[in-house]
């Protein structure tokens, strides 16, 4: 009697890209890739061939930043979020210090109880680095 399972690995995804939109998909960008030691790919255009998302390649990892004229930023905590990127570092300190140097802000509310913190990017969103494996 033949295998009543059929293959699935045909049909098992593989997480491309993560796309993340801002008011400025280009400083949102770049901000990311000066975090994560990559480079802002070649954007891809809107149908008028306007620059409007701006990809950034972290090994096989592709995260898209869009630029949308309705894009309204959270406000945290207060909001749900739509996305949260965690990012570790080796040395968190002087993380900190670059992402803040780069743009990023910090908010009063921490709520990691030292594990992690929270920052907020250049578009407003909060994301979190720590030095947590």
């Amino acid at each position: 009697m033949g295998d009543t399972h059929a293959d699935n690995s045909a049909l098992t995804g593989k997480v491309l890209s993560h796309a993340i939109w801002a008011e400025d998909g280009r400083r949102l960008a770049e901000f990311y890739a000066a975090a994560l030691g990559a480079q802002v790919s070649e954007p891809y255009r809107d149908e008028d061939g306007n620059p409007a998302a701006f990809p950034v390649w972290v090994g096989d990892m592709m995260y898209v930043f869009w630029s949308a004229t309705s894009f309204k930023a959270p406000t945290w905590p207060q909001d749900e979020l739509p996305f949260h990127m965690d990012i570790r570092f080796d040395d968190i300190e002087a993380a900190e210090k670059r992402l803040l140097e780069l743009g990023a802000t910090k908010p009063a509310h921490q709520p990691g109880g030292g594990h992690w913190t929270v920052l907020l990017d250049p578009s407003g969103q909060p994301f979190c680095i720590s030095s947590t494996r």
